[in-house]
C-alpha cells in the first residue's frame, strides 16, 4: 500500500536558502540518473533537508570556502514514494537504459542483494545528503567515480588513485567535522549523526 502524501513539515527547509553558494543538481528530478527518467515524488529540482542538517551543511560550506571550494548536492530529502519507484524499476529487468553509465559491471538482478538499492532509504528521514565538491568555477573535483556509480570502486576507501583518494578524504573530513557520518558503500553519501527524525520516513 502506498504511503499517503503528507504536507511538508515546518522543520524542513530549502537548503539552497541556507547554504552559501550551494549548487543543486537534483539528479532524480531529471533524466540523468540510473533509471533514465524523473523519479516519482521529485516535483522540482530542490534540496530539502531538516533544519539541523541544512545548518550543519552551511557550516561545512563555510569551512570549504576557505579552500575556494563549494558544495554540489545531487540528492537530499527523498520521499518514500520515490524509493518505491526505485524498487518498482529494479524489478523490471528489461529496463536497462542507465546501465552503460551507472552500473556497467553489475547485473540488475543483484542490485538489492548487493546493497545498491534498498526498500527504505535514510534520505526519507530528511538528514541525509548526496554531494561532491567543486572548484570556484563549478568544475567537480575528481572523486574516482561519478555519483551513483554502482561499483566497489565507489566505496570511500577503494584504491582509485592518489588524487581522487585525497579528494574523497577531504570531503569526508569536512563532513565529519560538522557532525555527518559517512556510508561505507558510497563516497558521496552522508547522514547527520544527531538527526532529528532517526526513525521517521516522510512522504511529503
Amino acid at each position: 500500500l502506498e504511503d499517503p502524501v503528507e504536507d511538508r513539515p515546518a522543520s524542513f527547509v530549502d537548503t539552497a536558502a541556507v547554504v552559501p553558494g550551494l549548487i543543486v543538481e537534483a539528479r532524480y528530478a531529471g533524466s540523468h540518473n540510473f533509471v533514465g527518467r524523473p523519479i516519482d515524488g521529485y516535483e522540482a529540482p530542490r534540496c530539502l533537508l531538516t533544519r539541523p542538517a541544512a545548518n550543519a551543511l552551511a557550516q561545512v560550506a563555510g569551512d570549504l570556502a576557505a579552500h575556494d571550494l563549494k558544495i554540489k548536492v545531487f540528492d537530499c530529502y527523498r520521499p518514500t514514494r520515490a524509493v518505491a519507484d526505485f524498487v518498482h524499476w529494479a524489478r523490471d529487468l528489461d529496463d536497462t537504459r542507465g546501465k552503460r553509465e551507472f552500473y556497467p559491471d553489475v547485473d540488475k538482478r543483484t542490485l538489492f542483494r548487493d546493497g545498491y538499492i534498498a526498500s527504505q532509504s535514510g534520505h526519507s528521514r530528511g538528514s541525509t545528503v548526496d554531494l561532491t565538491l567543486v572548484h570556484a568555477d563549478g568544475q567537480e573535483l575528481d572523486m574516482g567515480t561519478p555519483f551513483d556509480f554502482f561499483s566497489p570502486r565507489s566505496w570511500p576507501d577503494a584504491p582509485i588513485g592518489r588524487s581522487a583518494e585525497e579528494n574523497r578524504a577531504l570531503l569526508a573530513a569536512a563532513m565529519r567535522r560538522r557532525g555527518f557520518r559517512p556510508y561505507d558503500k558510497e563516497w558521496w553519501h552522508f547522514t547527520l549523526a544527531d538527526e532529528p527524525y532517526p526513525s521517521t520516513y516522510f512522504n511529503f
